[in-house]
């Protein structure tokens, strides 16, 4: 979690409300998020070299991608693109589910699209926190 709060705090945080970023603090803090990881509920992803923790994705309910973060100092090298490419090959023979989602953050939205993400609705904001609903269809 800590990857994904330094990372949200420097490429994410300039698009939120202080109730964005207090509610996303308090989200990657959570206990009860915590157990969730620790149950199986939320499963984890991670791409690490030399021991170091470089990107994490999460799913929630198998398909849902709740948080996709890879470590600022290794963007643009692939590591998300590699996450998600992994991720939608386990999605579609492990769980036998053809799509994923994904809310994105206003500063992702151009790494989904091009990964082939299309927008389901415009962005909204909810608890102060910026997203636009998105889907790759993986047939």
């Amino acid at each position: 979690m800590k990857l994904a709060w330094n990372t949200f705090v420097k490429f994410d945080a300039p698009d939120y409300s202080a109730e964005g970023i207090c509610n996303f603090r308090n989200f990657v803090r959570d206990e009860t998020l915590h157990k969730m990881f620790m149950t199986g509920h939320y499963q984890l992803f991670v791409a690490v070299c030399g021991g170091k923790c470089l990107g994490m994705l999460s799913l929630r309910e198998k398909l849902h991608i709740s948080l996709l973060f890879v470590d600022g100092d290794y963007h643009c090298n692939g590591i998300g693109s590699a996450l998600i490419k992994f991720v939608s090959r386990y999605v579609l023979t492990e769980e036998g589910i053809d799509r994923l989602t994904v809310n994105s953050s206003p500063y992702a939205v151009d790494f989904y699209h091009r990964l082939g993400f299309k927008d389901t609705h415009s962005e909204t904001t909810a608890d102060g926190i910026k997203f636009t609903p998105m889907e790759l269809r993986l047939l």
